[in-house]
Formats: structure tokens, sequence, C-alpha cells
């Protein structure tokens, strides 16, 4: 529920609340003793979806744009007709849950912060998360996305779109240009402290660190995570509902990987810090196309009706091209998936033709069979093929070595090399 507080211009009065009259809307009128043009101050409740329509009925009445409206949420309200318009204006669906057109661009601006408190803000985000990826702790990594400050520009963009905001627009865009930089290069500054001061232990291999690793080597169920955040976050925003749990959901998508591109600069790996910032572009890409796409459908539009088809066709340029740039980037996530998808598969017929050898061989069990990948991110490629092999004491059967070499070389064209382990195994009665 709101409560409008609207300045009526003089000339205006008796056409503005013959409309409410119309409505059966209550109202109460106070008057306005400024002399700045307006005769009265009228109050009256709305359910939250009637106050777009309302206002937009009020402003063909002689209320102009710059007039004095303000718009608050309201408790509760008493009345029976408030019960009544509650009824015709309120139902199942998304569209008629959401916030007015007015109220959402407001809330878009009111969700950045100013530039230092951002850049404050990106800053230690950013810290946060590359020492919990350096740590491998999911819980600090959490934690830096609860005080990362992404939400109002990553969102701010689709509004400004959808509503012919220019300004916002544009702000929004250059806020998430900026953060997205100033979280790689605070990153990277803040890893190459920690590997020249010995924080962690010389020889690290990112590749050993499952929170490191994941983010280096991204696949195609990253884009999932962008859309599922931007599609969630314009929800949250436009229907006024845990719009702070949602950001944590848009940061996720943003700063570990942020994170995880300045860690791999540090660390010397270019190739790796590439697959981590195709991530980050990727998913802010992702999250502006979901909002765009979620606003629209929501039935967002320009308030001035000849705004409208520029408009629509600004978004329909810009959808076009945020589809595009996704789907050049979703060829190297789907690239990376695919090398995934061939190394799971290797190591699965490795596994099976060293069974299907052995089991001609009474002698001998498989024990343990290990696939070591190269470090080359994020295209990585099967390196080492390790066959731990149980059998008679102080035996070792060289023949067999070498057909267990030759039925795993011939699953994969990569140069593979293939260790065989025996490891003697006593079997008793207890």
């Amino acid at each position: 529920m709101r409560l409008v507080q609207l300045t009526i211009p003089v000339g205006s009065r008796r056409s503005v609340l013959s409309a409410l009259d119309d409505r059966n809307i209550d109202y109460v009128v106070s008057e306005e003793t400024s002399k700045r043009g307006y005769t009265a101050v009228v109050y009256f409740p709305l359910p939250k979806p009637a106050v777009e329509p309302i206002l937009d009925e009020l402003a063909e009445q002689g209320i102009p744009e710059d007039a004095y409206t303000v718009v608050v949420e309201a408790e509760t309200v008493v009345s029976r007709h408030f019960d009544a318009l509650q009824a015709e204006y309120e139902a199942s669906s998304v569209e008629s849950e959401r916030i007015s057109r007015q109220e959402l661009q407001s809330e878009a601006r009111s969700l950045t912060p100013s530039r230092d408190v951002f850049v404050t803000m990106t800053v230690i985000s950013a810290i946060v998360a590359t020492a919990g990826l350096l740590l491998d702790s999911a819980a600090v990594v959490v934690g830096s996305m609860v005080i990362a400050p992404l939400i109002g520009p990553a969102l701010g963009a689709s509004v400004g779109s959808v509503l012919n905001d220019e300004e916002l627009f544009h702000s929004s865009l250059r806020y998430q240009l900026a953060g997205v930089l100033v979280a790689i290069l605070a990153a990277a500054a803040f890893a190459v402290v920690v590997r020249v001061t010995n924080v962690v232990p010389p020889g690290l291999d990112l590749t050993n660190v499952p929170e490191i690793s994941e983010r280096l080597a991204p696949d195609l169920l990253s884009l999932a995570v962008a859309l599922g955040a931007g599609v969630a976050g314009v929800v949250s925003i436009s229907t006024g509902i845990g719009v702070a749990l949602v950001g944590v959901m848009i940061a996720a998508a943003l700063i570990p990987p942020a994170a995880a591109a300045g860690i791999a600069i540090a660390w010397g790996e270019p190739t790796a810090a590439i697959g981590a910032t195709v991530l980050v572009i990727v998913n802010v890409i992702s999250v502006n196309l979901a909002g765009l796409l979620t606003l629209w459908y929501a039935g967002y539009r320009p308030e001035r009706i000849w705004d409208l088809g520029p408009t629509e066709e600004r978004v329909r340029r810009r959808v076009v091209g945020l589809v595009v740039i996704v789907g050049v980037f979703a060829l190297f996530l789907g690239g990376i998936t695919y090398a995934s998808y061939q190394a799971a598969t290797f190591e699965e017929a490795a596994r099976s033709e060293v069974e299907s050898v052995l089991a001609d061989d009474e002698a001998y069990q498989l024990l343990d069979l290990q696939v070591e990948m190269d470090d080359d991110l994020p295209f990585r490629e099967p390196e080492t093929v390790t066959v731990t092999v149980g059998g008679p004491p102080g035996q070792g059967d060289p023949a067999l070595v070498a057909t267990l070499r030759e039925r795993i070389d011939a699953q994969t064209d990569a140069d593979v090399t293939v260790q065989v382990r025996f490891v003697g195994v006593i079997e008793g009665e207890a």
C-alpha cells in the first residue's frame, strides 16, 4: 500500500479531485500557502499496482512533470473504498505486483551509492573475496558478496533503458565498468602483496585451489547464474521484495570471478586471467540482458506516449546487441565446457579399458586411477594418468604395462604420460 502526496497547480484543482471521486478514492486536501503556483496538496492511499495508472491519469488533468509528488509506503489503510480499489488492481501476476514506474526509477537511483562510497566498498569487497579464494573458504567469499555495492548499477542500466532515462542508463553503465576494473585491479594488487610477502605458500598452484580453479575455467553453467541473478534482481526491485538478498546473488556473479582474475594476474597466468575476465564480462552482460527483458515483460514503459516508439526501438537494439555479445562469449565458455567434457569422457574410457585388461588376469586388480590435467587454463587437457595395480608382492609385468599404456593412449589425441604402479597385495584368511 502507498500513500501519495500530490501538489495541485492553480486551475487543476476541480479536475484532479473529480478524477479521484470518479475512482472512489478517499483523499484529504490541505491548502497550499507557498505561493509557487500551486493551490492545494491532496493526500490519498492507493494499492501498490494502482500508483502508476492513477498518477498517469492525474497527469492528464494538468499535473506537470515537475509537480511535487511523494509516494511512501503505508502500513494499514482502513476504508471500504480502499478495499474495493485493492480488489480492482491486485491480481496474482508479476505485472500486477510491481511497483509504479515512478517508484522504480527512484529506487534504481537510490541503490547506487556515491562515487567514493562505491569505489571504497568495491575495493573492500574485492580484497575480502581475494582472501577468501586464496584460503579456499566459501564462507569468506560469500561475505565479500554481501558488502559489494553492485546491484544498483547492474539494475539501473535496465531501468534507464525501458523508462527512457538515458542519464540513469549512462551513469549505471559507467559505474559497472568502473566497478569491474576497480575490483580486478584491487584483487591483483592485494594478491601481489600476499605473494611477495609469502603469506601463502610460495609454490601455490592455483589449479589445486577449488574456489579459484572453478572460476579460472568457467563453463556454460555460469550463464545460468548470471541470467538468474538478473531476473531475480529486477523482480525484487520491481516488487520491493528482498532487494538486499538478491544483491548478494548479483555480486556472486561478479566479485569472485573478478578476484580470481586479479589472482591470476598476480601469479603471472595470463591465459587463466583471460578465462576469469571473460566470466566477469559475460556475467555483467547477462545480468543486464536478463534485467532488460524482465522489465519490458513486466510492462514498464516511458511516461510520455510519444517516447514509446523510440524507446521500444532503442530497447530492441540493445537486446539484440547484448544477445550477440553473450552468444560470442558463450562460444568461448562452450569451448571450455567441451574440453571438460572430453577430459571426463577420457577418464571414464581409460578406467573402463584398464578394468577390461585386468579382468583377463586374475593376478592383478585395479586399486586406483588418477588423471592429472595440465596447467594450460582455461582449456585444460589430460597430462598424466597414474594407474595403481595390486598384485603379488615383488612382481611387475612389463607386458601388462605396455598393454595398459597402449589402450589408454588410444582413448585420446593428447600427449598423455601413463604411469603404472604395482602394489603388493597379500591375501589370506582372518
